[in-house]
């Protein structure tokens, strides 16, 4: 699809958002259906039926579902609805893997499942569910994420926002997930997935925020299925109906802009993961991998600094450009690439090493049964996960399969396997083969096939000659690796 100019606005705020750690997801029932679960329509189709309504004739559905609570004065059906659809069922889509690895640590939803939180799990993160008021009062040791579940959760059916009733009363039974809301959408950029802007309470507290802040709200997203000629028969009525459903959009969409929601219109629903896609690789463009190894330097050939000033001052002047560095600490190269980023941060005034740099040692040995290269390799590509740029300097190491003679020096395999691996996941790579060894190798590489690796950038090609150049200034290289990142990042 064609990211026109909404889309890559909403693409850059949203990435400096998360950057800022100020970004949060509001998910709706259209996060969960590709995975499987129904939406209220589904849920209530069959005892709606039983009462001779028609859930696809109407659109106030919170009353249909009141209606079917009259029948018995309890909630023994509905709660039971709730569990046969929601509890145990579906499974985690695209969409809500690519949410769950972002660095969001604020969730909210009106879904009754349990998707969510196992798409956090799965990525390794520890979320605090809060399915009732009662549970905001308690904070989870070492949580990743907090995920509000304003209406309740599948496990706790019958106290589940259902009916009529529930809605009414929830301002009074539920003020302080109503309060939290409000200050999160007030301090937080919102991005509204699978939300149609029915449900009366997210009406309710928006209008609330409106008249408190006026204009002086964050701006937040949603995405709309665009109205499309092609989803309607071809025929009058089908004619009419579009121009209907049409007007009805663009009414709705201009309605929202009153409360600082900015719909962004799609051609179908399986563009959402393309863009969340995007996102998550742009934001990934902000971090950049240093691999390496140097046993020895003698291949190194760049003037005016010598190899450990150079990678210093490499790795100061990538943090200074707003990247931040992940570092291996390959021998005798992560300690010079943590003392750069440390000599930036200490220029600036900040001790916050988190949002600048992450030292990830690689284990020296297995702790279980495993075997340590399976160790190694699993950790490789958590590091290239990480991170969309990986540059590549030196890379040697002694040769040990005979210990009774001199230890020769060798290309770093290991090395190599990250640049492999960093290609396979579609991530960028900068090797700078004036450092020489396995790094000069994979230099070559890429510039013998260079349309391969950057067909986005054949332009920067001239630029990455120079990483290569004997008897080059270091500083030259460097400024010409900056280059580099900043045109990848898109800056």
């Amino acid at each position: 699809m064609d990211y026109w100019r909404d889309i890559n606005n909403f693409i850059d705020e949203y990435v400096y958002a998360l950057q800022e750690g100020n970004a949060a997801i509001f998910a709706g029932a259209g996060l969960s259906i590709p995975g499987g679960m129904v939406d209220w329509k589904g849920l209530l189709r069959r005892p709606a039926k039983h009462l001779g309504l028609d859930v696809d004739t109407e659109s106030d559905l919170v009353s249909i579902a009141q209606y079917i609570y009259n029948q018995t004065n309890t909630k023994t059906e509905l709660a039971g609805l709730v569990i046969k659809h929601f509890e145990d069922e579906g499974r985690i889509t695209d969409s809500h893997k690519i949410i769950a690895n972002l660095p969001i640590k604020t969730f909210w939803t009106t879904n009754y499942d349990s998707l969510l939180e196992q798409s956090l799990k799965l990525a390794g993160k520890k979320p605090d569910v809060k399915k009732r008021v009662q549970d905001l009062s308690l904070i989870r040791s070492k949580r990743d994420a907090v995920i509000y579940k304003m209406h309740g959760d599948a496990n706790m059916a019958y106290d589940t926002i259902i009916t009529k009733d529930d809605y009414e009363t929830y301002e009074l039974k539920n003020q302080l997930f109503t309060i939290a809301l409000k200050g999160d959408l007030v301090s937080k950029k919102f991005l509204f997935v699978g939300f149609s802007f029915e449900d009366p309470n997210l009406t309710h507290i928006l209008s609330k925020i409106k008249i408190l802040l006026e204009d002086n709200t964050q701006t937040h997203y949603c995405f709309f299925r665009k109205i499309l000629r092609t989803n309607f028969s071809e025929d009058e009525s089908g004619q009419r109906q579009y121009e209907y459903e049409k007007i009805k959009q663009e009414l709705k969409c201009i309605d929202l802009k009153r409360y600082s929601i900015r719909p962004l219109l799609v051609d179908s629903y399986e563009d959402i993961p393309m863009i969340l896609s995007k996102i998550a690789e742009k934001l990934n463009h902000g971090n950049v991998f240093i691999s390496g190894s140097a046993e020895v330097t003698s291949e190194y050939s760049l003037q005016k600094l010598n190899p450990d000033e150079f990678i210093h001052l490499l790795s100061k002047k990538i943090s200074e450009n707003d990247f931040k560095i992940t570092s291996g600490f390959g021998l005798h190269v992560g300690s010079a690439v943590i003392n750069g980023v440390l000599s930036h941060m200490k220029d600036i005034g900040t001790k916050n090493t988190n949002e600048y740099l992450n030292m990830r040692p690689f284990p020296q040995f297995s702790t279980d049964s495993r075997d340590i290269q399976d160790l190694w390799k699993e950790y490789r590509e958590q590091l290239i996960e990480e991170n969309g740029i990986a540059v590549f300097v030196f890379g040697n190491k002694k040769c040990n399969d005979n210990p009774t003679e001199a230890h020769e020096i060798i290309l770093a395999d290991g090395v190599e396997k990250e640049f492999e691996l960093a290609v396979r996941a579609n991530k960028k790579v900068v090797p700078i083969g004036a450092t020489g060894y396995a790094s000069r190798k994979l230099w070559q590489k890429v510039i013998d096939n260079f349309s391969d690796y950057y067909p986005e950038h054949p332009e920067l090609k001239e630029t990455f000659l120079e990483l290569g150049g004997s008897e080059t200034d270091a500083n030259a290289v460097i400024e010409a690796v900056i280059k580099i990142l900043k045109t990848i990042k898109g800056d």
